[in-house]
Parts: C-alpha cells; sequence; structure tokens
C-alpha cells in the first residue's frame, strides 16, 4: 500500500514539472493584478548594449534568469553579454537606464553590478531560509520606501534569496520572529 501510494505520488510530480514552461510570461503581484514584465526593457537588454541603473535615483531592476534572479540597484551596469540570458524583469521605482559614456564610467557600472551581487550572496549564504527572507526584505526597505517593498512580487524575493515564494509570503504576514515562535 506504501509503495503504490509512493509510486502515484511520484507519477504526479513527474507529470506536473516541465522545465521548458516559464512562470515568468507575467508576475502575479500582492494585490492580485498580472504584470507581464517590462519587454521594451527586455529587448534593451538582449541588444547587447550595456546601460546603467541612474545612480541619482531610488531605482533598480530584478532579472530573472532560468532559475534565479539577480538585483541591479543604482549605478549597477545591466544588459551586454552579462544579461543575455535574461528572461524577464521587473522594474522598481522609477526606472531610467543611461548610457554609459566612457569606458571608465562603464568599469565602474560593472563594479557597482558586482557589489550588489556580493550583497545578495551574503543574504543566501545564511543556512535558515526565515532569515534570508527577513534579510531581503529590510535591505530593500533600506533603499525603497516600505510601501513599495510590499508592491513586489513573493516570487521576486524567493528568486533573489533562494526559496520557497510561499516562504516569502509567511515572513511578509507573520515576521520572521514569530514564524520562528510557532515551528
Amino acid at each position: 500500500m506504501d509503495s503504490e501510494k509512493r509510486q502515484r505520488y511520484q507519477t504526479a510530480m513527474v507529470s506536473t514539472c516541465c522545465p521548458e514552461t516559464s512562470f515568468l510570461d507575467y508576475i502575479v503581484m500582492p494585490d492580485g493584478t498580472e504584470q507581464s514584465p517590462g519587454s521594451d526593457i527586455l529587448t534593451q537588454l538582449h541588444s547587447g548594449k550595456v546601460f546603467i541603473v541612474n545612480s541619482r535615483r531610488r531605482n533598480g531592476l530584478i532579472l530573472f534568469k532560468r532559475y534565479h534572479a539577480e538585483f541591479a540597484g543604482p549605478g549597477a551596469a545591466v544588459g551586454g553579454d552579462y544579461d543575455r540570458d535574461c528572461q524577464s524583469l521587473l522594474p522598481i521605482g522609477n526606472l531610467q537606464l543611461l548610457t554609459p559614456d566612457s569606458n571608465d564610467e562603464r568599469q565602474k557600472a560593472y563594479l557597482i553590478r558586482r557589489q550588489w551581487i556580493r550583497l545578495i550572496k551574503q543574504i543566501t549564504e545564511n543556512p535558515l531560509p526565515i532569515q534570508r527572507v527577513q534579510k531581503i526584505l529590510d535591505q530593500f526597505e533600506q533603499y525603497f520606501p516600505p510601501e513599495m517593498v510590499d508592491k513586489l512580487p513573493d516570487i521576486a524575493f524567493a528568486l533573489l534569496v533562494g526559496v520557497l515564494p510561499q516562504t516569502v509570503g509567511i515572513v511578509r504576514r507573520l515576521g520572521s520572529d514569530e514564524y520562528t515562535r510557532f515551528n
């Protein structure tokens, strides 16, 4: 009987998994609305040109790759060969992409992008998913107004720090302290 249940479960798992299906065709925002990630900006990024996220604004991009997401905050380089594998993206704030004027400006923007990646890497090194979620939410609330962060979908944070979207939802509703107290 147990082996029959296990086999049925495994079959169901295999039948629902389809790696070619992109769940990022649209993103469901916390308020229930669907948002098609910025295809015009994505086209620009796939053109091979390098852009810089305006460092004088509170803006940024969450870039969705095949199995993870990356954040490019103010001052970071986006596009070029580095983001050709970007499947979709989510602009944050009043996004403005600038074209670098010089090689030095481009180099500096790549260094800033690397800093953003290192920040996210430090967060993902925490072995506890709840704490990773809380840290990424705290970081975003340092750069952006809390009401703006509240509007970002759970899947975006989940792919940034390697957790399930449900984990992000729980931490947002209960907070990490409340969650750990009940588990």
